[in-house]
C-alpha cells in the first residue's frame, strides 16, 4: 500500500506558474480524482507525480520519502493515457509482456503476471491481436493490464476514457471501480468530467488555475461546497446561482425578494449569491412561490424531466422533477427554494452557508 504526499508543490513553464503551492496527503489505498476544467493545471500534476515533469519547488513524498530527483523509472508508479500509447506492431501480450521483460524478468513469471491481468480484464481472448485489431475499449483494457503486470506501487490515470463513447465510458467506470475494489492500490485519476468523478472517487481534488479550490468526498463537495466555483463546478446540471443583495430577513434579487432567516455572516446591504440545486427548486401553489418563472424549454428524459425557465431579472433556472411533467413553452410555473437545502456565498465567492435553518 502506497501514500503519496505533496507539500507546497509549484510547477512553472518559465516565467508563469501553473501549479500554485499544492498541499496534498493522499491515503495507502484511496481512489482520488483530479477534476477541473481545461487548463486547470491536473493533468501537470499528475505528471509531476509521476516525473514526467520536474518540480520547480516543494516537495513529493511516496511512503514517507522524497521523490524530487527520483526518474519517473525508479518510482514504482503505473501512468495509463488517454491515447492509449500501445505498440502497433506488437500483439497485446507483447504490449504487456514489453516492460518485464526489459526488466529482465523470468519467462514464467511474465507469462503468469500477463495472464492474471488479462483473465481480470477479461482479455485472454485477445492476447494474440494487435491494437489495429481492437475496439477503443479493448485497447484501454490492454493499457491498464500492460500498468497491472508491473505490480505498480500506485496507478496514474490521465483522462484514459475521454476517448470512447458514452456507453463505453460507463462500462469502463464499472469496470475501472470494480478494478480498484479487488486490487485496493492507490489509484489518482485525472478527468474534467465532474460525472466521472463522483462515481469513481473516494475523494475529489477540485482544482481552479493551478490551485486546491477544495478537496473532499463527493457527496460532501456536493452538498456542502465551499466556494461558489467548486458549487458550480459540481453537479450535472449545475446549481443555480442567483445574485442579489442582503436586505431585512430577505435577499433582494432581481425584481423581487426571497426570505432567508437570520445567518451569521449574512451582513445587511453586502452582495450575496444564493445557489439552489434543480432539485431543490419545487413548483408549488401561487402563494407558497419565491419567484414566478416562464418556462423556455423542457427535457423530458422518462424517468425524470428538466425545465428551463426565465424569471425577471435573474438569469434563466433549471428544475429537475422526477417522473414525467408535461408542461408546455410560455407556461408560468411558481417556484419554491427548499431553504434547508439553499446556499449563500458572499461577494468573495467563499460560502456563508450550506442549508438554511427554518
Amino acid at each position: 500500500m502506497t501514500d503519496i504526499a505533496l507539500e507546497q508543490v509549484r510547477k512553472s513553464f518559465g516565467p508563469v506558474e501553473v501549479i500554485h503551492g499544492v498541499d496534498l496527503q493522499i491515503g495507502s489505498g484511496e481512489f482520488v480524482v483530479f477534476v477541473g476544467p481545461s487548463g486547470c493545471g491536473k493533468s501537470t500534476l499528475l505528471r509531476l507525480i509521476a516525473g514526467l515533469e520536474e518540480v520547480t519547488s516543494g516537495c513529493i513524498r511516496i511512503d514517507g520519502e522524497e521523490v524530487n530527483a527520483v526518474p519517473a523509472s525508479a518510482r514504482g508508479l503505473a501512468m495509463v493515457f488517454q491515447s492509449y500509447a500501445l505498440y502497433p506492431h506488437m500483439t497485446v501480450y507483447q504490449n504487456m509482456a514489453f516492460g518485464l521483460e526489459n526488466a529482465r524478468l523470468p519467462r514464467p513469471e511474465i507469462d503468469k503476471r500477463v495472464a492474471a491481468a488479462a483473465d481480470m480484464l477479461r482479455i485472454g481472448e485477445l492476447l494474440d491481436r494487435k491494437p489495429k485489431a481492437l475496439s477503443g475499449g479493448q485497447r484501454q483494457r490492454v493499457a491498464i493490464g500492460r500498468a497491472i503486470v508491473r505490480d505498480p506501487k500506485a496507478f496514474l490515470f490521465d483522462e484514459p476514457l475521454s476517448n470512447l463513447d458514452a456507453e463505453l465510458r460507463v462500462a469502463m467506470r464499472k469496470e475501472l471501480a470494480a478494478l480498484h475494489a479487488e486490487i485496493g492500490r492507490t489509484m489518482i485519476y485525472v478527468t474534467h468530467d465532474q460525472i466521472e468523478a463522483m462515481t469513481l472517487a473516494d475523494r475529489i481534488v477540485v482544482l481552479q488555475d493551478g490551485h486546491v479550490a477544495q478537496v473532499g468526498r463527493p457527496l460532501e463537495l456536493y452538498n456542502r461546497p465551499q466556494n461558489l466555483f467548486v458549487a458550480g463546478f459540481i453537479g450535472s446540471p449545475r446549481m443555480n446561482l442567483i445574485e442579489g443583495s442582503a436586505i431585512a430577513g430577505a435577499i433582494q434579487a432581481g425584481d423581487g425578494r426571497i426570505a432567508v432567516p437570520d445567518v451569521r455572516g449574512l451582513i445587511e446591504g453586502a452582495d450575496v449569491t444564493i445557489g439552489i440545486r434543480p432539485e431543490h427548486l419545487r413548483i408549488t401553489q401561487e402563494a407558497e412561490a419565491d419567484v414566478h418563472a416562464t418556462v423556455d424549454f423542457s427535457e423530458q428524459l422518462g424517468g425524470e424531466t428538466y425545465l428551463y425557465c426565465s424569471v425577471a431579472g435573474l438569469p434563466q433556472l433549471t428544475v429537475h422533477e422526477f417522473g414525467q411533467r408535461q408542461v408546455c413553452k410560455g407556461e408560468v410555473l411558481s417556484l419554491a427554494l427548499d431553504r434547508a437545502q439553499m446556499h449563500l456565498f458572499d461577494d468573495t465567492g467563499k460560502a456563508i452557508a450550506n442549508g438554511l435553518a427554518r
